[in-house]
């Protein structure tokens, strides 16, 4: 997901995730630049099971909050 979206948000449908929670693997229901264009389209579909990913680098001195 990584190399084939880079520095976008993905919305993975069904993720496995490895015991670190890290994503290893789902189907991709949604990719953009733009976070909040991901965000509506994961309130669009009402899945049951999703994640969210950056797969960009997160600035030094970014506080995330989960």
């Amino acid at each position: 997901m990584e190399a084939r979206y880079p520095c976008e948000w993905v919305l993975v449908q069904d993720p496995e995730l490895d015991n670190a929670l890290e994503v290893i693997r789902g189907r991709v229901v949604a990719h953009s630049k733009d976070r909040d264009e991901v965000y509506q389209r994961a309130i669009d579909l009402k899945l049951r099971d999703s994640a969210f990913l950056y797969t960009g680098t997160i600035p030094e001195g970014t506080t995330v909050i989960l």
